[in-house]
């Protein structure tokens, strides 16, 4: 019977901080239908993967992720600040299993591929932060790796780019473009109301 590990991805306090440049609109609604998923998958015992970025203070670890804006652009994400931690009122379980990532994708660079084997996980549902960057590379990656992708649209969420590209918008693009290309795109209420593999 297929398995199916759920990927929390990046669900820090940069994305809500008020003033944090990166502040997800409605964070709020998205981390309820978060909870809801991580709740969900361990009701029908299977895997919690929570993902988080971080990065040493002097960026040497960083590799090009933050040269876009230029020489002087701050490192963000670094170990041991508040802003790197998950945010209040995520449902971290003591039983959840923990991957540390320094690039967009949640494979690049990390464990997750093996620990997905591990668990002989044969797809994943992805949440979390920011839609358009780490949760789109993770499912592109999670694709070429051969494993099937419930990207949980409603349960992500990402910064609005320009004043004519709103957080919506973006979300809406991201879910129609994989809808095309790697699998399935789900709501937060559809994928939490699954039935357990062994029921179906």
């Amino acid at each position: 019977m297929p398995k199916s590990a759920l990927l929390v991805i990046d669900v820090q306090n940069i994305y809500a901080n008020p003033g944090s440049p990166l502040l997800v609109p409605g964070l709020a609604a998205s981390l309820a239908r978060i909870n809801a998923l991580i709740g969900a998958f361990t009701a029908r015992c299977q895997p919690v993967i929570y993902v988080r970025h971080a990065h040493r203070a002097d960026g040497r670890d960083a590799g090009r992720m933050f040269d876009f804006g230029g020489a002087a652009e701050p490192v963000s994400f670094v170990e041991g600040t508040q802003e790197a931690d998950f945010v209040p009122g995520l449902s971290v379980l003591a039983e959840g299993l923990h991957v540390t990532k320094r690039r967009y994708s949640s494979f690049e660079g990390t464990e997750l591929d093996g620990l997905l084997r591990s668990l002989s996980a044969d797809t994943v549902a992805i949440c979390g932060y920011m839609t358009n960057f780490c949760c789109d590379s993770t499912a592109r990656a999670a694709h070429d790796r051969d494993y099937f992708v419930d990207f949980i649209a409603d349960a992500t969420g990402a910064p609005d780019l320009a004043e004519t590209f709103k957080h919506p918008q973006i979300i809406e693009a991201v879910a129609t473009t994989l809808a095309a290309a790697v699998r399935a795109v789900a709501s937060a209420a559809r994928a939490a109301t699954a039935r357990a593999c062994a029921e179906r």
